[in-house]
């Protein structure tokens, strides 16, 4: 892939073929095209510093994820970080909210890092810094949006998360692990390893975003009853949940 009219169409052919198979593989692809369509829309719009090289960080971002589902669906390997994800999908009980944050983290804490390293190759990477800091806000905001949105899946979603209190602290807890510096240092350490051997770099982070995805689906009985009240009360077939997600406005 060259440009981010082909990762979308790349995205389109993930979602469609999620939808005929009624997998939950598609939650994720559902939102992360929103994400490229956004940051299609910033370079259009002038929001990046530049933004032809945004469109490459775009490419070489998307296509990690596009290669790492492709390959789990083909039982080829994939980083440890992607297989907690895709491992889930074909759990019953994760909520559709669980299976988006399982994404978010192996894409950002571990994709997100090595693509800017790959497109800062015998470059300076602190030129770059705004523009990751601007892509991975995208990300960020648009998991608060959808799950501002969720309700259209089940309506009794929010109210009850929020008397309960715990999707705040679900978040947060999330949030911390995501921390956009973290990204960043990573995207540093393998752009000048300092004398580690590169794949070692990359086999320590992918390790660490792996038992970062355990914050998402492992938690306390009283949250565990929580989600399965939940789960339970989420409605309707895989399909029609992510044609709920990709109805959701821009």
């Amino acid at each position: 892939m060259e440009t981010i009219e082909q990762v979308l169409e790349s995205l389109d052919v993930i979602i469609f073929e999620t939808k005929q198979e009624n997998s939950a593989l598609g939650y994720f692809a559902v939102l992360y095209r929103r994400v490229t369509w956004k940051v299609k829309k910033g370079i259009d719009t002038g929001y990046f510093e530049d933004g032809r090289r945004m469109e490459r960080l775009d490419v070489v971002f998307a296509g990690r994820y596009i290669d790492a589902y492709n390959n789990y669906k083909k039982d080829l390997p994939v980083s440890k970080s992607w297989k907690k994800a895709f491992d889930q999908a074909s759990s019953f009980w994760p909520i559709t909210f669980q299976h988006l944050l399982l994404g978010m983290n192996a894409h950002i804490n571990f994709d997100l890092g090595i693509a800017a390293a790959n497109i800062s190759e015998g470059r300076n990477i602190e030129v770059l810094r705004s523009d990751f800091y601007r892509i991975n806000q995208i990300l960020a905001d648009l998991v608060g949006e959808v799950q501002h949105n969720l309700g259209t899946i089940w309506p009794p979603l929010r109210y009850i998360l929020k008397q309960a209190g715990q999707l705040d602290n679900l978040m947060t807890d999330f949030s911390m692990q995501l921390a956009r510096d973290g990204a960043w240092r990573f995207a540093q350490t393998l752009h000048t390893p300092g004398g580690k051997l590169l794949e070692d770099c990359k086999k320590e982070r992918d390790l660490a975003v792996a038992e970062v995805a355990d914050i998402i689906t492992k938690h306390k009985l009283s949250i565990r009853l929580l989600l399965a009240v939940i789960r339970l009360g989420e409605t309707g077939t895989v399909k029609s949940k992510i044609e709920k997600l990709e109805a959701i406005p821009n």
